[in-house]
C-alpha cells in the first residue's frame, strides 16, 4: 500500500522538527547510521508522543 505523498511530506517535516527540537542540527542531511540507537529512538518515540498528542486533541474537539 502506498503512502500519500502529502502524508510523507507531513511526516518528513515533522521528524525534522522534533530533531531540531531535541537538538539535532541538520538531521536530514545526517547519516542515520553513525548515530546511536537511542538518538534514532528519541526521534521516532518523540514524532509517536507528538502524532497520539494531536490525534487526542482532534478527538475531543479541542
Amino acid at each position: 500500500m502506498a503512502m500519500n505523498p502529502n502524508a510523507k511530506n507531513g511526516l518528513k517535516q515533522l521528524k525534522t522538527e522534533v530533531a531540531s527540537e531535541l537538538g539535532m542540527s541538520n538531521y536530514e542531511q545526517t547519516d542515520k547510521g553513525n548515530m546511536t540507537s537511542r538518538q534514532n529512538g528519541y526521534v521516532g518515540g518523540y514524532m509517536t508522543k507528538k502524532l497520539v498528542e494531536a490525534a487526542e486533541k482532534q478527538m475531543s474537539g479541542r
